[in-house]
């Protein structure tokens, strides 16, 4: 019988199989003597730090973390390349995979993130785009002024600019008891939370799309943001010209203050990726536009609840409360509250980020 397996233990092989067997576990053992206690205190301080967090461990192993890591990850590929026991091989996978979390992993949980987020996140990524608001913000009067200055030269530009579900009893030429009647409130609170969904939806999209337009290097987002409120432009030279224009402005300011705030923050945020990517700096573009795009998001994460917010007043108190004067209170309110939270309130914890990071 002339068996290969019979013949790599008999024969020729039968000194050298033994004497590779040993070798190879004496090169594991060796390898293992030596980095042991590296991987041991690595193993340590990960264990404490998922059971507490960074609050079971102190600064001198916090600053020995990413190292202990390194060499962990080291160990783990030259024990690959190198065919050491499995054992060994199956220890450093698994104790790399659970460093990289510590190390790299997020650190907190979404309520833990959502609280962050609301106690100065938002309101920091909101004043880092600030020069990105003060052009959206400029664009947007100049659009409600186009709108106005078109309408004022023919009126045929208000059937142009207004959405036709707009277009009922709010056209040029109707009297002023037809438009005071659009700004009258309901009798009863029914079906107004379908239409505070529907109102949400609109705005939603309308926010989302100048910011997702934003990375055409802006210019689409600032159109956007031209349109919408040349519409208004149009609709206060309308209700102006009846002799309404401060109550259409009251009627508008409850949801209107929250509304337009939001639009112009996510347009600012939309803007704010493009300007970096046509400007990108010491940087690539495709850094600048990741870098951007991050900020840009938090701000849109918090213009969502904005449109949700704005969506229930222009459902509910615009539609329930009457009389110019406590409709501008309610939007006057929220316009100081908005300003207060993203250019006033900055707590200690993020002051003390921003000065880290500067």
């Amino acid at each position: 019988m002339n068996s290969p397996l019979l013949s790599s233990w008999f024969g020729r092989g039968e000194v050298a199989a033994p004497v590779d067997i040993e070798s190879a576990t004496l090169r594991s053992d060796r390898f293992r003597l030596e980095r042991e206690g590296d991987w041991k205190r690595l193993e340590d301080i990960v264990a404490r730090m998922e059971k507490g967090g960074l609050s079971r461990i102190d600064d001198a192993e916090l600053l020995a973390l990413p190292t202990l890591y390194r060499t962990a990850a080291s160990s783990l590929s030259v024990a690959r390349e190198t065919s050491l026991d499995a054992a060994t091989l199956r220890y450093l996978e698994g104790l790399v995979q659970r460093a990289w979390f510590q190390v790299y992993g997020p650190r907190q949980g979404f309520f833990a993130w959502f609280r962050g987020f609301l106690f100065g996140g938002w309101s920091r990524a909101v004043r880092e785009i600030w020069l990105d608001i003060c052009i959206a913000l400029f664009v947007m009067v100049a659009g409600a002024i186009v709108g106005w200055l078109l309408v004022v030269r023919d009126v045929d530009w208000y059937y142009r600019l207004v959405p036709t579900q707009f277009v009922d009893t709010r056209v040029p030429g109707a009297s002023r008891e037809e438009l005071m009647a659009t700004l009258a409130v309901e009798e009863s609170a029914s079906g107004l939370s379908t239409f505070a969904a529907s109102l949400f939806s609109n705005n939603a999209g309308v926010s989302i799309l100048a910011f997702a337009l934003g990375f055409a290097f802006g210019i689409p987002s600032l159109l956007l943001l031209i349109h919408n409120l040349a519409v208004l432009g149009a609709m206060i030279w309308l209700f102006d010209s009846a002799g309404l224009g401060i109550e259409f402005a009251a009627w508008l300011s409850v949801h209107g203050t929250t509304e337009l705030f939001g639009i112009l923050l996510a347009g600012a945020a939309g803007l704010h990726i493009g300007r970096s990517m046509a400007f990108p700096g010491d940087k690539s573009v495709l850094d600048a536009a990741a870098e951007s795009g991050r900020r840009g998001a938090v701000v849109m994460v918090g213009v969502v609840i904005m449109m949700i917010v704005a969506a229930l007043l222009e459902a509910f108190p615009r539609q329930l409360v009457e009389g110019a004067g406590s409709r501008f209170v309610i939007g006057g309110a929220f316009l100081a509250f908005w300003l207060s939270y993203f250019f006033l309130y900055r707590p200690a914890s993020a002051a003390h980020e921003s000065e880290a990071a500067g």
